[in-house]
């Protein structure tokens, strides 16, 4: 598998910190005016598109291969072009049997939580330590 993703790229996105004993990914994307929606606020569906960028690496990272099963954002505060870029903190909550369940927090540069995302992704191959 190709990491990162063809995706995470044309989002321009920039992984900022990997730590595997905390199964954690932190990645930044811009905020591009292409990605606004009519009331110049970033389109959700390009939110999803980074947060799922963000927990597909990190995933593919701490597990064998996955796919996403079910992917679930709440939206706190609208993200605007002058925020320049958002920041996807993802990390591993559990692993059990074959599912990972993953959370994010999305902030803007300072701290501000913008978004929160969950999702369910579903081991497609265990590894040989038969801990998939």
């Amino acid at each position: 598998y190709l990491l990162p993703p063809p995706s995470f790229i044309s989002l321009q996105g920039e992984i900022l910190g990997f730590d595997e004993q905390a199964g954690t990914l932190n990645a930044r994307y811009p905020i591009l005016e292409s990605q606004l929606n009519p009331y110049h606020t970033l389109q959700g569906g390009f939110l999803a598109a980074a947060v799922d960028n963000t927990f597909g690496p990190l995933s593919l990272l701490v597990a064998p291969p996955n796919v996403t099963r079910r992917l679930e954002l709440t939206y706190s505060l609208p993200i605007t072009l002058d925020l320049g870029y958002i920041l996807v903190n993802a990390r591993l909550k559990e692993r059990a049997g074959q599912q990972l369940k993953l959370s994010a927090e999305i902030l803007d540069l300072q701290g501000n939580r913008l978004a929160r995302a969950e999702a369910t992704h579903w081991i497609t191959e265990t590894d040989a330590g038969g801990s998939g």
